[in-house]
């Protein structure tokens, strides 16, 4: 396993900080797993929303993403360096969709996620080697969040939770 390593300018850099995830993406190993992690709050946070209010947040970060990794990005001078998290936020959201209320769900959303997210089954690696700029960097993992919002909607169809 690679140590992941980002450069001191992350902290004075507020786009930046975003972008790496308020420092998760700082993580020597496994950032985007942590990136994940601080989704969670925000997730339980945005729950209560109605689902329009929530699908229109969740676009807006998945926009204002499309920015920070492409800033960030550029200043790094690495197309999707490992410690850019901001995506790994917008796919969690995004899985997170039409989850029901509730820990069991918020943890199975997580693993089914960054499954999706580790594994890249087509067309999400495909997409993440040959998009580029900061919508190349969100988009593997927006694709990853709707394969894991598949998965966790026919989880709970099913009844199996």
């Amino acid at each position: 396993m690679k140590k992941n390593k980002l450069p001191t300018s992350i902290w004075k850099d507020p786009i930046q900080l975003l972008a790496c995830g308020l420092g998760t993406g700082a993580m020597p190993y496994a950032p985007g797993t942590f990136g994940t992690l601080l989704a969670v709050p925000l997730y339980w946070f945005m729950q209560p929303l109605s689902l329009v209010w929530y699908v229109g947040l969740t676009g807006l970060l998945f926009l204002l993403g499309i920015w920070l990794c492409d800033y960030t990005a550029n200043k790094l001078g690495v197309h999707d360096h490992g410690g850019i998290v901001w995506d790994e936020v917008a796919g969690y959201l995004i899985t997170m969709t039409f989850a029901p209320a509730g820990w069991e769900w918020m943890v199975l959303g997580f693993v089914l996620f960054r499954l999706f997210d580790i594994v890249k089954p087509w067309p999400i690696r495909w997409l993440d080697q040959h998009v580029s700029g900061g919508f190349g960097i969100m988009v593997d993992d927006v694709l990853a969040g709707v394969y894991a919002m598949l998965v966790l909607y026919m989880v709970q169809a099913s009844s199996l939770l």
